[in-house]
């Protein structure tokens, strides 16, 4: 895994999205690229499907939600829904576990003034869902909470 560089990300906040509202249903859609490691974060009420690339399919949606009253970060990656074949997905879904505590760093850092208007939810748990057609990739996994994730 990559060593999280603040200066390789970049932020957008689509309105009526801001530091501090909403809290609910806040959504985020991080992409990258290969070629320069540049990361791109997009905060908003809805995913930004623009920035979506049909073909790799390689970004990670995460969301706050609530479960039984309590707050989650909820993520998603996308492994396989048939287009790869089992060994491609395999790959698919090693490369997602190695480089998720990246994407989840970005996530956290480039929206870090959110959480001093809510610092309890630097506690709240993470999971991810890994969504694939094969049953051993398609699973929900605990990443820690965005405390551990948090650049001082």
């Amino acid at each position: 895994m990559r060593e999280f560089n603040p200066e390789k990300l970049s932020v957008i906040y689509h309105p009526p999205s801001s530091v501090f509202h909403p809290m609910d249903g806040r959504k985020y859609t991080m992409t990258h690229s290969d070629v320069t490691g540049e990361l791109f974060l997009s905060i908003g009420c809805h995913y930004d499907l623009e920035k979506l690339n049909p073909k790799m399919r390689d970004e990670v949606l995460a969301e706050w939600t609530r479960v039984m009253g309590q707050y989650t970060l909820s993520g998603t990656v996308y492994v396989s829904g048939g287009e790869f074949d089992e060994n491609m997905a395999k790959v698919r879904y090693m490369i997602f576990k190695k480089e998720l505590p990246l994407a989840l760093s970005a996530i956290v850092n480039g929206d870090r003034g959110f959480f001093t208007y809510f610092p309890w939810l630097l506690d709240a748990p993470i999971y991810v869902r890994f969504e694939s057609v094969f049953p051993e990739f398609h699973q929900v996994l605990f990443f820690g909470t965005p405390r551990q994730y948090l650049i001082k």
